[in-house]
């Protein structure tokens, strides 16, 4: 959450709310925002009860794995105003991250890794948080309302927050789908000080459709509406600290950063546009990596590698877990085999420990012929050699 300093310069100007609100809105247009919806600040006392009970049954039944701080501040994550009661209007902002192409198309080739379509670009949290606090220092400078800005960084429920300011709907898959971008939208946050008019929320418009259920590897979603994280190859390749589970291994293919296989499965994408702000746009470096090259990164070239991009936030061990897992999964032996052996060596227990996994897929004679002196240090290594 981050704070707007007051720098007053001039008298505030005066606007009625029809005209801040229309200020507001061409403002974020300008700045690169794809779209703009408002809603109140205070939520009534049945909309707050249901999103404390969503959050409460997703927290109980522990499909949060790792992500223990999603149990934090629930009553700030339902309401607004309880995060800052100042807070009058909520001012939802989206930027679209639209693929030109299917994302899944990377599945293909399995000597390549698989990333995820937003972090192949700049780091969106960065990219946002930019124009939002432009947005908030315009808000500021000219009418003098205080504000707060988040992006992905403070307890917001940003889905419902945007579904309330009428930017889309959270889908069977759980992200937002807009009926304009469909899957591929980027959200932030700023809470205003000022009552503004609202936009109607918007609608659920997935029908019978359930593609995206159909769509995941890993059998994620128990129902419709509803994730199990634990078993989310985005979770666990990204958010996930250990050892991924044995049993999903061999699903997760290629990926190594994240997973587009929902998104991109939903039909609303037929109405997206691709990504207009050059800064989203893929590195060539990152959209399909050779995996045995992504092997050799030491902590530096990771840091360099990465620079500037969310997947530097993960760290290189995490990272180059999830790559001896693809080269497990791959389909090129001749130039997988030489990698794993470099991680086998790796400083990395949780590295090692991949890399023990993925011979056994790539040379299992080979495994079993080393299984015997195999003597790692390591208590999590030595459990791989000795099968899991």
């Amino acid at each position: 959450m981050a704070r707007i300093p007051p720098t007053p310069k001039r008298p505030p100007k005066k606007a009625t709310a029809l005209e801040l609100r229309a200020a507001i809105r061409d403002e974020a247009l300008r700045l690169g925002f794809d779209a703009v919806g408002f809603a109140a600040a205070s939520l009534d006392p049945g909309a707050r009860a249901l999103r404390l009970q969503r959050l409460g049954q997703f927290v109980a039944d522990g499909w949060m794995g790792d992500m223990g701080w999603m149990g934090e501040r629930r009553e700030e994550r339902a309401d607004p105003q309880t995060l800052w009661p100042q807070a009058r209007t909520v001012v939802s902002l989206a930027m679209n991250y639209a693929p030109a192409h299917d994302p899944r198309e990377a599945q293909q080739d399995t000597s390549r890794a698989a990333i995820s379509v937003y972090a192949q670009g700049s780091d969106y949290h960065a990219v946002m948080k930019t124009k939002l606090k432009a947005l908030g220092r315009f808000i500021w400078d000219v009418y003098r309302h205080d504000i707060k800005v988040f992006v992905d960084t403070a307890p917001v429920m940003e889905k419902p927050a945007a579904q309330a300011a009428g930017l889309g709907w959270q889908g069977k898959h759980t992200n937002l789908l807009s009926r304009n971008f469909g899957s591929w939208l980027f959200l932030g946050e700023l809470l205003l000080s000022a009552e503004l008019p609202a936009d109607a929320p918007e609608s659920d418009h997935c029908g019978q459709c359930h593609a995206c259920i159909d769509a995941c590897p890993t059998n994620a979603f128990p129902e419709p509406y509803r994730l199990d994280a634990r078993r989310c190859i985005s979770y666990l390749t990204i958010e996930h600290e250990g050892p991924i589970d044995r049993a999903l291994r061999p699903l997760l293919g290629n990926r190594i950063y994240g997973c587009d296989d929902c998104l991109a499965a939903c039909p609303w994408n037929k109405f997206a546009q691709a990504a207009r702000d050059t800064t989203l746009a893929p590195r060539p470096s990152l959209a399909a990596p050779a995996l045995a090259d992504l092997a050799t990164l030491d902590d530096a070239r990771f840091r360099r590698h990465f620079a500037g991009t969310a997947i530097k936030r993960s760290g290189r061990a995490r990272l180059l877990r999830n790559v001896a897992y693809a080269l497990g999964n791959s389909a090129d032996r001749a130039a997988a085999l030489p990698a794993v052996e470099r991680l086998l060596e790796d400083d990395s227990a949780l590295v090692r420990g991949a890399a023990v996994w993925a011979l056994a897929q790539l040379a299992p004679e080979d495994f079993v012929r080393r299984r015997s002196v195999a003597t790692d240090p390591d208590a999590g290594v030595q459990a791989e050699w000795n099968g899991g």
